[in-house]
C-alpha cells in the first residue's frame, strides 16, 4: 500500500512538473528549449509523463533489489566526485585554459565514479554498505550466510529443505566448489557422472527459484590458496562468518574444530525422524525377514528399520507393532518391537 501511494504521489508530482514546464511563466530553462515547449507544449507534457511511467514500470520489473548494489553504487558516486572535486582544486593553481580544465574534470569524474563503483562492487562480500553508514559485515546480526558443500549439493535434499522455508540465510556456492562439481560431472566413471550431472540439476533448481538467495563466490581468497577443499570451505565460512552445510562426516569435525558453524544435512534428517517410546504402537509392513529366528524387517516412510518380534510369518503384510526399545547408531535410528495379533488390521 505504501508503494502504491508513493507511486501516485510521484506521477501527481511529475504531472505538476509537466505543467510547470510547458507554462509560459517558466523562464528558467535555456532559451534553446523555449521554442519548442511554446511549438509543441503538449508533447512535452506527454513525454513528461512517459518518462515518470517508465521510471514506475522498471521500478515494477527489478523486484528483487540488493541493498548492498544500490549502496555500493551510491558511495561509489559519491566518492568519485568528491575525488574529482579535489583534483580539480588540485588544477586550479595550474595555467591551464578553463575550457580544456572542465574538459578534464568531467573525464576524471567520468573515470574515477566508474572505478570506485567497480571497486565497491567487487568487494561488497568484504564489506556490508548500509545507509546512511557502513558496517563491518563480521557485525552484521540476524541470520548467516550458508556455504554449500560439494557433497550436500550432489545429495539433492538441500533444495527440498531451502523450499520449505527452513533456510531463509542467504546460500553461498564458492566457484572452486563448481569447479569440483563439474569435473565430477565429466567424470569417466558413469556413477560419478551421473551424481555430478544431478548436483548441477539441484542448483539450476536453486537458481530458478526466485524466492531463493543463490550467490556464486567468485573471488580467490589470499589465504586460500594451496589448501584442500574442505579447508577452503572452512577458510571462506570464517572470511564470511557464515556456516557450511553438508553431508561430509570428515568436513564436519574440521569445521568445528576451527569454530565454524556447521549443517550436517543427515543430523537434521535424524532430527526430524519421528520419536517412538517403549510401549507405543504403529503400523508397518514387514518386507523380509530378519537375521533371528521368528523375526520380520520393516520400514517406516522415513527409511527407519523396524525389527518386529514374531514378524517373520507376516511377510509383505501390514502389522501392528508394539515398540520395545529405540538403538540410535551412527548409520541412523532402528526400532525394536513384538508383533501385536490383537490389534493387526485385516
Amino acid at each position: 500500500m505504501a508503494l502504491i501511494i508513493l507511486r501516485i504521489v510521484f506521477l501527481a508530482v511529475a504531472t505538476g512538473v509537466g505543467l510547470w514546464i510547458i507554462s509560459p511563466e517558466s523562464q528558467t530553462l535555456s532559451k534553446l528549449f523555449q521554442d519548442p515547449i511554446k511549438e509543441y507544449p503538449g508533447a512535452v507534457f506527454v513525454g513528461v509523463i512517459l518518462v515518470a511511467l517508465a521510471a514506475i514500470g522498471v521500478d515494477v520489473a527489478v523486484r528483487r533489489k540488493r541493498l548492498d548494489t544500490i549502496s555500493a553504487v551510491y558511495f561509489g558516486l559519491i566518492v568519485g566526485l568528491f575525488l574529482a572535486f579535489v583534483a580539480r582544486l588540485a588544477m586550479t593553481p595550474l595555467p591551464i585554459e578553463p575550457r580544456f580544465r572542465d574538459a578534464v574534470q568531467l573525464v576524471l569524474a567520468t573515470v574515477l565514479c566508474y572505478l570506485c563503483i567497480s571497486l565497491l562492487l567487487q568487494t561488497k562480500n568484504d564489506f556490508r554498505f548500509i545507509i546512511p553508514y557502513v558496517e563491518f559485515s563480521k557485525e552484521v546480526k540476524g541470520l548467516k550466510p550458508c556455504i554449500l558443500d560439494t557433497s550436500v549439493v550432489i545429495d539433492g535434499r538441500i533444495a527440498d529443505v531451502v523450499e520449505t522455508g527452513a533456510l531463509d540465510g542467504q546460500l553461498i556456492m564458492p566457484r572452486f566448489v563448481l569447479n569440483e562439481l563439474q569435473a565430477v560431472a565429466d567424470s569417466s566413471d558413469r556413477t560419478r557422472r551421473s551424481r555430478g550431472r544431478r548436483g548441477l540439476d539441484i542448483l539450476n533448481r536453486l537458481r530458478a527459484d526466485k524466492d531463493i538467495d543463490l550467490q556464486i563466490f567468485e573471488r580467490d581468497l589470499p589465504e586460500l590458496e594451496n589448501q584442500p577443499v574442505d579447508m577452503k570451505l572452512v577458510l571462506l565460512a570464517k572470511h564470511l562468518d557464515g556456516k557450511v552445510i553438508t553431508n561430509d562426516y570428515n568436513l564436519n569435525k574440521v569445521a568445528r574444530l576451527h569454530g565454524v558453524g556447521v549443517i550436517n544435512l543427515n543430523d537434521l534428517a535424524n532430527a526430524l525422524k519421528p520419536v517412538f517410546l517403549p510401549g507405543e504402537r504403529l503400523e508397518v509392513r514387514i518386507v523380509k525377514p530378519g537375521e533371528e529366528p521368528g523375526q520380520g524387517v520393516g520400514y517406516l516412510d522415513d527409511g527407519t528399520m523396524v525389527v518386529v518380534e514374531g514378524g517373520r510369518e507376516h511377510i509383505h503384510s501390514t502389522v501392528k507393532v508394539a515398540v520395545t526399545s529405540v538403538l540410535q547408531t551412527s548409520a541412523g535410528r532402528m526400532i525394536f518391537g513384538k508383533y501385536d495379533a490383537s490389534t493387526t488390521p485385516a
